[in-house]
């Protein structure tokens, strides 16, 4: 029963508990209720207030708007009155300009008229006189425009010739002046060493005795040495001496060093000398290559073709008047270099060229023609450059040099043989055989006057045209160069020309 009692009380206490949270949610309901409702007019309060503020915001912009529509309206209105003043002003200065043209207009209409009537006044009054003129002078008017002409023309053909005449002269004077600044300058620059070497023919002997075994017995020594070496041997009375004699330097050399070390060893015999020769042949190729590289070394010509080398080194044995070619080469590369660096032309080509331009005198024994164009030949067969090849052949006067290479590679040439001292030749001889070189020229009739140029390698002849004409010119350049190689002897060749000129000489007084 208790716990019936105490079951009761309890579903009592949750109904009473249940009604009083169920009055207090409504409460709250009810006072959120009311909150949201304070909340909901006040914001349409402040929405209210809001919108009349830009009402009166918007009313007042507009009204700001409107006053600066109508202030550009009243300003567009003024400036439009402002162009419509100038345009009318305008109109009324072209009015009165168009007044003052239409007023000139006519003026300048009776002016033309006037004028039209001066011009054909004038061309009456130049017709009369020009009329009256040609009967005082005698000449018509083209005649007299023709004269006139012609003596303007030989006026200016006559101040042209004057000054190109002057412009010659001055420019022969600078061109001496620069050239010889230059080619002193080219030669301070070269301190080639240049040694006039004597080509070795005579070999001493300890003895006379040592001549007889040289001969050996019934001259079988000698006779195979000199068909070893292609040197004539020549044994003589000179004492403790023998002479070799042959054309070829290089083969002179090779019988100077076997017979030299033939002489020293003592022992002569055919088959020694055979084993002597070719040592010495070996040794003499070695030198002739050495002295090639050497020489291109030296000279700074780098590119050559070995077999270009090695003729290059057989100058060594080689001297012209004395003169050392090789060396000559050698002095040549670094002169001509020197001047086409001055001048600005192709150094490398120039000094390829100078170093190159008497190859041919290492093989001119052996092969037919002038040195210069077997140079050619060779440096053409090695595949040298068509600019060097003519500067070599240019070097000698038969070909015309075309390039400022050519010419500087001629002058140094020039330059080397002549300096003093480089060559053997003494002032005697060398006076000598140009006297000759003049006498043989002279001695033909109708030679007016021979003179022998370029250190006696051409001779020219000028002769009186009233006795030689132009085909005896040809004829005599023939003869006097077959007088020449009959009875005179010279190294290399002489050129031969005959000038035949007529002259016409007056003089104004």
């Amino acid at each position: 029963m208790w716990q019936n009692v105490a079951a009761l009380m309890v579903a009592v206490f949750v109904l009473i508990y249940a009604i009083f949270e169920a009055r207090r949610l409504e409460m709250q309901r009810k006072r959120d209720r009311e909150d949201l409702q304070r909340q909901r007019e006040l914001v349409t309060k402040e929405i209210e207030a809001q919108r009349k503020t830009l009402l009166l915001e918007a009313r007042e912009d507009a009204l700001h708007l409107k006053q600066q529509l109508e202030e550009e309206d009243r300003e567009k209105r003024a400036e439009l009155q402002r162009l419509e003043r100038r345009l009318t002003q305008r109109e009324e200065t072209l009015d009165r300009r168009i007044d003052g043209l239409e007023h000139r207009e006519s003026e300048l209409a009776v002016k033309d008229r006037q004028l039209v009537e001066a011009l054909e006044r004038a061309a009456r009054e130049h017709k009369e006189r020009t009329k009256a003129l040609e009967n005082v002078a005698g000449l018509s008017a083209d005649e007299a425009k023709v004269q006139l002409l012609k003596s303007i023309d030989n006026d200016v053909q006559r101040d042209a010739a004057k000054l190109i005449k002057d412009t010659e002269e001055r420019a022969k004077a600078d061109a001496g002046r620069i050239a010889r600044k230059i080619v002193t300058l080219a030669i301070q620059r070269c301190a080639v060493d240049t040694v006039s070497e004597t080509t070795v023919t005579s070999v001493a002997l300890p003895s006379d005795d040592m001549k007889g075994r040289i001969i050996g017995r019934e001259g079988r020594n000698i006779r195979a040495f000199e068909t070893m070496t292609g040197v004539d041997l020549i044994i003589d009375d000179t004492p403790e001496a023998v002479v070799l004699s042959a054309f070829d330097p290089v083969r002179r050399e090779v019988a100077r060093i076997a017979l030299n070390t033939l002489v020293a060893d003592g022992r002569i015999h055919p088959g020694r000398i055979e084993e002597t020769i070719e040592r010495a042949r070996v040794e003499v190729d070695t030198k002739i290559r050495e002295a090639g590289e050497a020489a291109v070394m030296e000279s700074g010509v780098t590119g050559l073709h070995p077999e270009v080398v090695r003729i290059l080194g057989k100058l060594r044995y080689r001297t012209s008047y004395g003169q050392n070619v090789l060396d000559h080469s050698v002095e040549m590369a670094h002169l001509a270099g020197a001047m086409a660096a001055e001048l600005g032309a192709n150094v490398w080509l120039t000094k390829r060229a100078a170093l190159l331009h008497d190859l041919g005198k290492a093989v001119d024994f052996e092969m037919e023609g002038a040195h210069h164009h077997i140079s050619m030949d060779l440096a053409r067969r090695y595949g040298e450059p068509e600019e060097v090849i003519h500067a070599i052949g240019a070097h000698h006067d038969d070909i015309e040099a075309e390039t400022v290479e050519a010419t500087l590679v001629k002058v140094a040439d020039g330059l080397s043989a002549a300096r003093p001292g480089a060559r053997r030749e003494n002032l005697e001889a060398y006076i000598k055989r140009l006297t000759q070189l003049e006498a043989i020229a002279d001695s033909f009739e109708g030679v007016e006057k021979a003179y022998a140029v370029q250190a006696g390698r051409e001779v020219r002849v000028m002769v009186r045209p009233s006795i030689v004409d132009d085909d005896r010119a040809h004829a005599l350049a023939r003869e006097v160069s077959k007088r020449i190689e009959e009875q005179m002897q010279y190294p290399g060749q002489i050129r031969v020309t005959v000038i035949r000129e007529t002259r016409a000489v007056e003089y104004a007084k």
